[in-house]
């Protein structure tokens, strides 16, 4: 399905009633490619269309039109680019963050040293891939024989999109879109202990026992996502809140008391926003952590008498004897000072300094934030953070006093005498007033986030130092599968886009609630595809992550139409460009910019002989378990959307089966045990169609099952919404899965091959699943009768 060859033939007119099969074929001609690549809303992702028209009868005697057409997308390699160079990106920050530590102690150094070895591995690895892909050129997709190659491990197999258009006399023209794609994993780096499900469960297991070993302080995944957020959240509002306080003093010199009000509300709720980050307790403890593995503290305690301690988990937790140091019994450190001994050597941490180190510069020891040498005052931390909410309340009371003296000045003056009352006003005076107090709190904003990215990175600094070396490959694994998913999710995105531009329902539900994406995976839970299917669920999950944001092209040339990601590993956006034309018809909603959702969910029957032998003699129970999983997602999404829009926005069907009736069916084949349950892909492609949803088909490598899969599917959506005759089913299904049409065609290009291949079959022929699913005795028969057919037909 996915490599299904280009065939040059002009469009053939056939006499319908002389023909065994009534089928017209033509594949998209030169002249109609390139109007297509020159189409704003298809060039820019779409490309080398490859078509088929046939004509079927329906019940009553009508002929309706199908259209095939088929489009490799350019996504396959722009995403996957994008993310090395963000990864990259995000890992050399990890480097420059560790390097402005400051100075450790031996231990701490050691470990520091190790990990940034490790992150200088992995960007130098991603920089080579990422100039392996930069060479390659023409290519939009990657074949299936280079699913294993390590300079393509990013790229996702076989990535392309699939349109029918329905044409029937008593219908509007219809059309069904479905996206194949390989099944996102790390071929390259192979299944032998299994896929990312399982590597990282057992990761996390043995993770308590490397910290023990590298004498690190364990944190839990919670608290090393919390640390990632706490500096993403840092970089974004820091600039931002520096930006409103230009903002505040710019409409300060303009005298404009409407702009003043705007400003100081955006300046109050970012700077909020920013105090309540930082008065989370990990940050708290990580500074006191990270004052521990100074060498002023080690040495110190060093001279002082042993105290038993205890074991660290999590992160640190004061104790309640004050006798004892908060930072008694962190791993790697010598026992705590008693409290007596504290008061004599402690030193009251001064008050906020005013200067900061230069932007991208490092600390000297001696000016670090973090005092060295010095008994660390755990309340210091407290009174930092509230430091700046004092300075905004500072600003925040001078605004209401000058905006009140100008109201006082100008309500009792006449008329007549209000040109000389404005020109009285110097206009600098509202600016000199504030100035002092924004630049204050800038600074003590600029202080804060010194300390807190300090302490942050310490955090990280040790999670990376349990991980080695199992972490940072899970990372890379982790990395790649990602990759492949998110190519595969923004060409669906960007297809469905493009084909619901015009429908007010669709676009609303874009804003209220988002998209469901639903993966389809004809994986067998046997063998090396277990693996596959433990990366595929990771990846599909991850992809919970990424939002879509709709933005404005700058021009309406191409290269400016292209979609571009933005972020890092806890964040992903994807910018869809659009014409300006295009933009201006999009709810004002979208156009200011708001993040668009997407919901995936991956649903998997196993349905190859492998199945047939996991199901008699192996376990299913990572199939069950996913399934039930993403039920439960899937169910939660149509409660959002039920509250949030009118039901009345979804597209209209043939068949009336209300979405809840199908919610429930899809539970109860859920959770009934039956081999080769083709029911649950059945209904979950059918709710996710009348969700307005995005529709994945994967199998090992999207070609065979996945082709079976798709034709099957397009041949029952004739039948159930335009009336396709019975009788003509099986003949579109064998039509549908012809590799080439029935004319006298000498020669065919296979992509796979490279090479044009001559005397070929006239047709490939792939047999109707439905009846392989039946049985496995049937699967048997199936092979033994295409054996002895294959050697009749060579002898």
């Amino acid at each position: 399905m996915g490599e299904m060859e280009e065939v040059d033939v002009d469009h053939i007119t056939t006499d319908i009633q002389s023909q065994k099969c009534p089928m017209v074929c033509e594949s998209a001609s030169h002249h109609a490619t390139i109007d297509r690549e020159n189409n704003p809303l298809t060039g820019p992702v779409f490309k080398n269309p490859v078509c088929k028209v046939y004509r079927f009868q329906t019940v009553d005697s009508k002929w309706m039109l199908v259209r095939e057409q088929m489009e490799e997308c350019t996504l396959s390699f722009s995403i996957p680019k994008q993310l090395l160079s963000l990864y990259i990106q995000e890992d050399m920050r990890r480097l420059q963050d560790l390097r402005e530590l400051g100075e450790l102690s031996p231990h701490w150094d050691n470990l520091r040293k190790e990990v940034m070895t490790r992150y200088g591995g992995i960007v130098s690895s991603y920089q080579e891939t990422l100039a392996e892909l930069d060479k390659i050129t023409g290519r939009s997709f990657k074949p299936s024989c280079c699913k294993a190659q390590k300079s393509l491990e990013f790229i996702p197999i076989n990535l392309h999109t699939q349109r029918m258009r329905v044409t029937c006399p008593r219908k509007t023209d219809a059309s069904y879109d479905i996206i194949t794609v390989g099944a996102p994993a790390a071929h390259f780096q192979g299944f032998k202990c299994g896929g990312l499900q399982r590597l990282l469960s057992r990761y996390e297991a043995d993770k308590k026992s490397f910290s023990t070993a590298y004498q690190c302080i364990y944190y839990s995944p919670q608290h090393t996502a919390k640390a990632q957020e706490v500096l993403s959240t840092m970089s974004l509002l820091q600039p931002h809140i520096s930006s409103l306080a230009d903002q505040l003093l710019k409409a300060s010199q303009e005298h404009s008391s409407s702009g003043l009000r705007d400003s100081l509300k955006n300046l109050s709720d970012k700077t909020e926003q920013f105090v309540h980050t930082l008065k989370d307790e990990l940050v708290k403890s990580a500074l006191l952590a990270l004052h521990a593995a100074r060498p002023g503290y080690v040495s110190k305690n060093q001279k002082q008498t042993p105290l038993q301690g205890g074991q660290h988990q999590g992160h640190i937790q004061q104790s309640s004897d004050q006798n004892q140091s908060p930072v008694q019994g962190l791993p790697g450190h010598s026992p705590a000072t008693p409290a007596t001994e504290s008061t004599v050597v402690c030193n009251n941490v001064e008050p906020l300094q005013t200067t900061t180190a230069g932007e991208g510069g490092t600390l000297p020891a001696k000016q670090d934030s973090i005092p060295h040498h010095k008994e660390y005052d755990e309340e210091e931390w407290d009174r930092e953070w509230a430091n700046v909410a004092k300075c905004l309340n500072c600003v925040i009371a001078m605004v209401d006093k000058l905006l009140d003296e100008d109201n006082n000045k100008q309500e009792p003056v006449p008329e007549q005498h209000l040109a000389d009352v404005i020109t009285s006003h110097n206009p600098g005076d509202w600016r000199e007033q504030l100035r002092p107090l924004v630049t204050r709190l800038k600074e003590c904003v600029a202080e804060v986030v010194e300390k807190a990215k300090k302490a942050m990175s310490f955090v990280l600094l040790q999670e990376a130092a349990c991980s080695i070396p199992q972490g940072f490959l899970l990372q890379q694994r982790r990395d790649v599968v990602f990759s492949q998913a998110l190519a595969a999710l923004a060409c669906g995105f960007v297809m469905r886009l493009y084909a619901g531009m015009q429908d007010k329902g669709f676009l609303r539900q874009l804003h209220l609630v988002g998209l469901v994406a639903q993966f389809e995976s004809l994986l067998s839970t046997y063998s090396e595809e277990i693996g596959m299917l433990e990366d595929m669920e990771v990846g599909i999950s991850d992809l919970q992550r990424v939002t879509f944001q709709i933005t404005e092209a700058k021009t309406d040339d191409l290269s400016d139409l292209q979609p571009s990601v933005c972020g890092r590993r806890d964040h992903f956006t994807v910018e869809v460009p659009l014409p300006r034309l295009v933009f201006q018809t999009l709810p004002e909603e979208i156009k200011e910019g708001k993040p668009l959702r997407v919901f995936p969910v991956l649903f998997n029957v196993g349905i190859n002989e492998q199945q047939t032998i996991a199901e008699r003699f192996g376990d299913i129970s990572l199939q069950e378990r996913i399934n039930q999983k993403n039920f439960e997602m899937l169910e939660a999404y149509y409660k959002s959307l039920s509250e949030k829009v009118p039901l009345e926005c979804l597209p209209c069907f043939q068949t009336q089966t209300d979405i809840k009736e199908l919610l429930e069916t899809l539970g109860q084949n859920v959770v009934t045990k039956k081999r080769k349950n083709v029911e649950i892909l059945w209904i979950a492609g059918t709710i996710c169609r009348r969700l307005n949803g995005i529709r994945f088909t994967s199998c090992k490598s999207a070609k065979d099952r996945t082709s079976m899969s798709v034709t099957l599917e397009q041949c029952a959506l004739l039948r159930d919404e335009h009336q396709l005759s019975k009788d003509f089913f099986i003949r579109a299904l064998d039509c549908m899965r012809s590799r080439l049409t029935q004319g006298d065609i000498g020669q065919w290009e296979d992509p796979e091959a490279g090479s044009v291949t001559e005397s070929k079959p006239a047709s490939r022929h792939f047999y109707p699943i439905a009846l392989l699913l039946v049985s496995s005795h049937l699967l048997v028969v199936w092979l033994i009768l295409s054996l002895v057919f294959l050697l009749a037909k060579y002898q």
